[in-house]
């Protein structure tokens, strides 16, 4: 009985002691030059954060997001390939396939790929 409490009490001392030091570590200044500049975003901390900004960087993470979404759905559908009929795995695939490029067909015929208008 007495060695669980004392582990207990122990263990609560020992994470009590490891978080005031990471507090007294971490302490910066308030008025840190790099945190105070911009972060690869290109905006400034330091104004209003509902400034406007351009849409074509809205459209483009889209468009990111579309890809590399697609690219999380077709590995799985290549794994099966083992386990389902051939003519099916190409049928889907195909189809899969087809409706990206007619989205970015049309995105491009749209012109959201164009940057500068």
């Amino acid at each position: 009985m007495y060695v669980s409490i004392w582990s207990i009490g122990v263990s609560i001392m020992v994470s009590v002691m490891l978080m005031m030091m990471c507090l007294f570590i971490s302490k910066t200044s308030k008025k840190d030059r790099e945190k105070m500049s911009p972060f690869e975003c290109g905006f400034d901390p330091k104004s209003s954060a509902r400034t406007p900004f351009s849409i074509q960087f809205f459209l483009i993470a889209v468009l990111f997001l579309i890809f590399d979404i697609e690219i999380a759905i077709m590995l799985p559908i290549i794994i099966t390939m083992k386990w389902s009929l051939t003519s099916t795995w190409i049928l889907t695939i195909m189809m899969f396939i087809i409706i990206l490029i007619i989205g970015l067909y049309h995105e491009w015929n749209n012109g959201v790929l164009e940057w500068a208008k």
